[in-house]
């Protein structure tokens, strides 16, 4: 009787059927399909919340095409004013120290300023304010806020948006970091 106890017990423990991967491959299709179809949406422009630079350049280039249309706009002569190129101001390097005086760090920072043509004169009035937006801001920083990864990316988009609060959107369109070293 042993050997049928064996037996029985036996085929209570037969292997088990696996379940089908089709579920999984279907899901991963499926994943890898909405992937790709919502970077495609996002990159063609097609989500108007997302404000891609593509269609917004092409717009530009469709209001610049319809200026120069017919019997529209007189060539001045001024390559630059009628290319749309940029005014760049260069700052005063700035040194900022971090964190308590007994640490002993410093940064260093230089960048400049691009403005349309015709808004130079007035952002380089207002240079003391933005002047002293910047060291403001620099000096309130630790140097944790400096070392994370991607900080400078962070700390540039701050510094721009306290810039353009001091000009105004339209007369400052960016600000290109040419120094960032922490002594």
């Amino acid at each position: 009787m042993t050997d049928a106890t064996a037996d029985a017990a036996g085929e209570d423990e037969a292997p088990r059927k696996k379940g089908s991967k089709l579920p999984l491959l279907v899901g991963l299709l499926f994943a890898l399909l909405g992937g790709g179809g919502g970077f495609f949406a996002a990159y063609s422009g097609l989500l108007p919340f997302l404000g891609s630079a593509q269609s917004e350049a092409a717009a530009g280039q469709a209001a610049a095409d319809a200026g120069h249309g017919e019997g529209g706009h007189e060539n001045t002569g001024d390559p630059d004013a009628a290319a749309g190129v940029a005014s760049f101001i260069e700052l005063p390097q700035l040194v900022a120290s971090l964190g308590p005086v007994t640490a002993l760090h410093h940064l260093r920072f230089s960048a400049q300023l691009e403005v349309a043509p015709e808004r130079r004169a007035a952002v380089e009035q207002l240079m003391p304010r933005i002047l002293d937006v910047l060291n403001t801001y620099l000096r309130a920083l630790e140097p944790r806020d400096v070392e994370a990864q991607g900080a400078l990316i962070r700390l540039r988009a701050q510094m721009l948006r306290r810039i353009q609060m001091v000009a105004g959107e339209d007369g400052v369109r960016d600000l290109l970091v040419t120094e960032f070293v922490l002594n």
